[in-house]
């Protein structure tokens, strides 16, 4: 039994044998290994994009310093994407962090091994893969709540492997801005990165390492709906329905927690086009809306920001907003819809008054973790002596989770993902196989999804199309 920190025991499902690890294999072969990457959903992508596209060091010396070539140019890759599992930022709320750690450390388990599961009609057959050399966990919640964890057990069984996570980099980059300007540090992240405190305890922990930039003042928005709408989770977005429904999650007039103040609606400025936003009117009166459901990813922006603000101003925040922690690994697809939003609310006006210019700055930051998190791990590559010497050949693997359909105790929704009351309902150490890892495909990522690849990710799409099939490579 693996013993988790804080005292909770789970006894973990392997449903990966760790068969075949690096112990036999000589430096050259553990060095020929490729380096794995993981998030709860396909937002992660967005680190590895950061990652091929580094150019931050000097490729003979590793000194700082670009040098015309990427940093990890020699290296090859696998991602793992916990789609079944997502979204992770639910499970703090749902009661349910050990079993959040539970998928986590089953994720690592999977990296570390040379297993996976090929779809055949309608069953599986295992099929071999190397196992990683290192580890980028490309989530913020899954840092906040089992990095110390992840790093334990590597200790225990697969010393050797360094574990990289996004919330350290994040917020080097916001205290680096904050030298030379002051301003309140914005944290948009999920709801259960949020509710863990990672960021403002690690801002806090590594403050005293940046001079000039003394007592912090940070606000913190949990964008409930926006990586879910992103990933197109059932609950939160559903781009064919026509009318509100009765299994959606998100903001609403009647969501008591997450409620759409109807006096904010010009500050909100949602989409109402294409079914974006979707309001029940009342029969007796085609102007009286009953409930109002948020159907789009802009739209989850707007509303969250907009929160962000009234709270600085409900909590009569002193320092402008001035630097936006991007503290989820999806939001970055978003990065420019955001700072328009950002634009657009600074220059809001209530009659002749600026509702929010007087708690944020005109210029606000946005820090994307990625690209700190592809620092840090080229540095723990050289530190550990693990890179490639040779530029690998090999086509790079991309894995998603998918529902376990052999274990008949699983809810489905009717696009074939776990139900959100199945999905949280779940404890942990039951020692079941609710999920498979499968390579990415049309038939488990949507068109769309692999549309906004192939805008959003200029270095990861080319890599996607080598593997899955019926995917163009011309931009």
């Amino acid at each position: 039994m693996f013993k988790i920190k804080q005292g909770i025991a789970i006894t973990l499902f392997v449903a990966f044998q760790l068969t075949g690890l690096a112990q036999q294999a000589t430096k050259q072969e553990t060095n020929s290994l490729p380096i794995g990457v993981f998030d709860s959903g396909t937002g992660g992508l967005t680190v590895l994009e950061a990652i091929l596209k580094l150019d931050a060091f000097n490729n003979e010396s590793g000194e700082p310093g670009a040098d015309g070539k990427p940093d990890f140019t020699k290296e090859q890759f696998q991602y793992l994407a916990d789609q079944a599992n997502m979204p992770y930022g639910n499970y703090a709320a749902a009661g349910k962090t050990d079993l959040l750690k539970e998928h986590v450390l089953k994720n690592l388990q999977f990296l570390l091994a040379n297993k996976y599961d090929q779809p055949t009609g309608t069953s599986w057959v295992n099929d071999n893969k190397a196992n990683v050399k290192m580890v980028v966990v490309a989530c913020n919640t899954a840092t906040a709540y089992a990095l110390s964890d992840m790093k334990a057990y590597i200790k225990e069984y697969k010393e050797g492997v360094p574990c990289i996570g996004v919330i350290d980099a994040g917020s080097k980059a916001a205290l680096l801005y904050q030298q030379t300007h002051k301003g309140t540090i914005g944290v948009f992240a999920t709801a259960g990165t949020v509710a863990s405190n990672g960021y403002p305890r690690t801002l806090k922990a590594l403050a005293v390492k940046y001079a000039g930039v003394g007592e912090l003042s940070i606000i913190c928005q949990g964008g409930v709906g926006l990586a879910e709408s992103i990933d197109r989770d059932n609950d939160y977005f559903n781009d064919t329905v026509t009318k509100t429904r009765s299994n959606y999650r998100g903001p609403s007039l009647k969501n008591t927690s997450l409620s759409i103040d109807t006096s904010l609606l010009p500050a909100y400025h949602f989409d109402k086009s294409y079914n974006k936003l979707l309001c029940e009117y009342d029969p007796n009166n085609p102007n009286n809306c009953l409930d109002m459901q948020i159907n789009d990813p802009e739209n989850y922006v707007r509303y969250h920001l907009v929160t962000l603000l009234e709270k600085m101003r409900a909590q009569h925040i002193e320092l402008p907003l001035n630097t936006l922690i991007l503290g989820c690994t999806h939001y970055p697809y978003m990065k420019d819809t955001i700072a328009k939003v950002l634009k657009e609310l600074y220059n809001f006006k209530n009659g002749d008054v600026y509702r929010y210019r007087p708690f944020m700055a005109e210029h606000i930051e946005l820090i994307d973790p990625a690209i700190e998190t592809a620092k840090e791990a080229y540095l723990a590559l050289r530190a550990n002596h693990l890179e490639a010497k040779v530029a690998s050949k090999d086509k790079p693997h991309f894995f998603i989770c998918v529902p376990n359909t052999d274990l008949k105790e699983v809810k489905l929704e009717t696009n074939g993902w776990f139900t959100y009351n199945y999905k949280y309902g779940r404890n942990a150490g039951e020692n079941k196989q609710y999920i498979r890892v499968e390579p990415f495909s049309t038939k488990n990522i949507s068109a769309a999804t692999y549309q906004r690849f192939k805008v959003a990710l200029p270095h990861v799409y080319p890599l996607l199309s080598k593997q899955v099939v019926g995917l163009t490579t011309s931009f």
